[in-house]
């Protein structure tokens, strides 16, 4: 534990320093957005700062975590959707690219231990999906699980790059994100007796304890618009988070619950989608913060609801039985579905 706490003050001194440090190294090589393109009012800022997130992340990691494979891969892959990213954001890469790059790391991560082997749902039993394989030499690929964790990735870069249309919210729901699946992997490091899974624990803890006090000054900057998060910042927290998921022991329940919102609203609007036969990747204003913006709501008061609906929806992916989840999940498909109607009420129950 006495590593756990050095970790995140380094973490969170060498992200400061960072920031600091290569925002002036931008502002000297003009190395910045253009505001006037977005109809912003706001001076030019530094674009390529995510890309120091990474570089901060694997520093603090290289000296904190022990080497493995799983840190391996994720340093790998990690450095992989960070530069496709921001070369998305210079130039605009076709969605086809960013989908090849999406299944192929989904694919390789597959292939390796670190995969989706079960799933355990809220009905209380456990889906066992390591049933059909294809045998190459002495290498068993399970076909269910490779599946499974491509369509994991894909669902979970998009769904919730939706989150990063206005700039901390994908760094605010990150940090707190992460802050949570460190208290699920307290709650495995303090429970589990066999050793693997304690260690386990411990990689976990560690991993998301650096990525929280690491995001805390990305968050603060981002929020006073010093910094420009773009795909590249987006693309690397959201692949953390799948893969944290599947490390953590298969809690992909538990990550749907972070993001619950979002991921009700991802279903939601492509179901919207398909029912005008439109193209379900399409753009619209059929989101939740578009429908919110219509009825009045600030873009900084649509934060602070997701903010606060989000912690409490955390608090039950830790604390709750998987009755109370499921009754929690139906409450959040009713806000998502019907809180245009919910807040017009309220606001005319206020007034009268």
């Amino acid at each position: 534990m006495t590593e756990v706490v050095a970790s995140f003050i380094t973490a969170l001194c060498l992200s400061f320093a960072s920031i600091k440090f290569f925002s002036y190294i931008f502002y000297k090589i003009w190395f910045i957005d253009n505001p006037k393109k977005y109809k912003k009012k706001r001076n030019p800022v530094p674009y390529g700062m995510w890309i120091v997130f990474f570089i901060c992340f694997f520093a603090t990691s290289l000296i904190f975590i022990e080497y493995n494979y799983k840190l391996w891969l994720i340093w790998i892959f990690g450095f992989l959707i960070t530069a496709v990213s921001f070369v998305d954001d210079k130039i605009n890469l076709s969605a086809k690219y960013r989908l090849f790059i999406q299944i192929f790391i989904g694919a390789i991560i597959a292939m390796t231990s670190i995969k989706i082997g079960y799933v355990s749902n809220i009905f209380w039993w456990v889906i066992e999906l390591e049933t059909l394989f294809l045998e190459i030499g002495n290498y068993k690929l399970y076909i269910i699980p490779f599946v499974f964790t491509i369509m994991w990735y894909v669902f979970i870069f998009n769904a919730l790059n939706w989150t990063d249309w206005l700039s901390w919210n994908a760094s605010g729901l990150s940090a707190i994100s992460f802050f949570i699946l460190f208290l699920l992997g307290y709650i495995l490091f303090i429970s589990d007796t066999y050793q693997w899974w304690i260690d386990n624990a411990l990689f976990i803890m560690k991993m998301c304890i650096i990525l929280v006090w690491i995001l805390i000054p990305f968050w603060y900057f981002d929020v006073r618009e010093k910094i420009l998060m773009g795909d590249t910042g987006t693309m690397f927290l959201w692949f953390m988070l799948a893969t944290i998921a599947i490390i953590s022991g298969w809690k992909i329940a538990t990550v749907l619950v972070v993001f619950w919102i979002y991921s009700v609203d991802a279903v939601y609007v492509i179901v919207k989608r398909l029912m005008k036969w439109k193209n379900p990747l399409s753009g619209d204003f059929t989101h939740l913060h578009h429908r919110l913006e219509k009825i009045g709501l600030s873009k900084t008061q649509f934060l602070w609801l997701v903010y606060s609906l989000s912690f409490c929806f955390w608090i039950t992916a830790l604390f709750l039985d998987k009755l109370w989840k499921i009754l929690v999940f139906l409450l959040i498909v009713i806000i998502v579905i019907f809180i245009n109607t919910i807040l017009e009420k309220t606001k005319k129950f206020i007034k009268k």
